[in-house]
């Protein structure tokens, strides 16, 4: 073998160790990623499973969405009554405030 040719079969050589090193180090990656996107997984689906047992005892929701309804249009009706009733009586910063502006 004449020194041209051995020198390619090294770098050859030399050239597949390197791919070798290169797959090995990203199949490594790979698997750790892998291994990360599972255990995230795995919170995921724990997180999902305690939102369901949070929300399976629902029941009350709608009755109490009913009482505050009932409470705003309660609310709504003292408004519109205090709108009415209001205006027609005097108050003691009014009345000291027409009798300063008359003095």
């Amino acid at each position: 073998m004449s020194d041209q040719e051995l020198t390619a079969w090294w770098i050859a050589i030399i050239g597949g160790f390197v791919v070798v090193l290169a797959v090995a180090a990203l199949l490594s990656i790979l698997i750790y990623l892998v291994k990360i996107i599972d255990k995230r997984v795995s919170e995921v689906r724990r997180t999902l499973e305690t939102i369901t047992s949070n929300t399976s005892a629902t029941t009350l929701i709608p009755k109490t969405a009913d009482a505050v309804d009932a409470v705003l249009a309660e609310g709504l009706q003292h408004h519109l009554f205090l709108g009415r009733v209001l205006p027609s009586i005097p108050t003691p910063a009014t009345a000291a405030s027409n009798g300063g502006a008359t003095s």
